[in-house]
């Protein structure tokens, strides 16, 4: 979890001043915060987390304890592969997030059916990310969303408006869904080679083959 400090510096015979970090992570942030508080100077200590919540030192030091085993820092990648002329889409889905100390990278591919072009199998890709995340049990934060796609990227960040009444159709599951999870989120283009991953589970899903999978990424890797 990324959080900003803001405190009110006070020292005797100065007025009080107002000060808020950088954006930093929770365990630096506790740090800094106890070491501000050793020297006497810092009053009125508030951690506010990437979604604009506001904590007392005590109560994030709670949300913490009780949030450690849940992933945070999400970035999705995801990406969409559709035949033209057919009538069927891949979803391929690429989850780098970190937990319990730990990076991991989660792959998850779908099939879609009724699918009519590659703008609605990209947007089917990006639901099923949403779906997973779910499932990940990821909630209330900030994640990235890195697709190739700048139609549905551009339409979700409210950039290019959306006529197509069945994109607009994904794009509301798709709102709503981020909302019901209290996710705020950061839309990243990509260029297909930093995609690759995304594509080729979304091009496995095509040919029937299912992919779900977990694995720990090592330090640096």
């Amino acid at each position: 979890m990324k959080v900003t400090l803001r405190w009110n510096y006070t020292k005797s015979k100065l007025p009080s001043v107002l000060f808020t970090s950088e954006e930093m992570d929770s365990e630096t942030a506790v740090q800094i915060a106890a070491d501000l508080e050793k020297i006497g100077r810092a009053k009125e200590m508030i951690f506010i987390d990437e979604i604009g919540q506001e904590w007392t030192k005590k109560q994030f030091l709670k949300l913490t304890e009780k949030t450690k085993e849940d992933p945070h820092e999400l970035v999705v990648y995801f990406d969409g592969s559709h035949v033209p002329g057919e009538t069927s889409a891949g979803a391929g889905v690429v989850i780098y997030y970190k937990q319990n100390g730990k990076i991991f990278r989660a792959r998850y591919n779908e099939r879609f059916d009724q699918i009519e072009d590659n703008n609605e199998a990209e947007y089917c890709a990006l639901y099923a990310a949403c779906l997973k995340v779910e499932e990940m049990g990821a909630r209330h934060q900030r994640i990235s969303l890195k697709g190739d796609s700048q139609v549905v990227l551009n339409q979700l960040s409210g950039e290019w408006p959306c006529f197509d009444e069945a994109l607009n159709k994904w794009l509301d599951r798709i709102e709503n869904k981020l909302r019901e999870l209290g996710l705020e989120y950061e839309v990243e283009p990509v260029q297909r080679k930093a995609n690759e991953e995304a594509h080729r589970l979304a091009q496995q899903a095509l040919q029937g083959t299912s992919i779900n999978s977990v694995l720990e990424v090592p330090a640096g890797g």
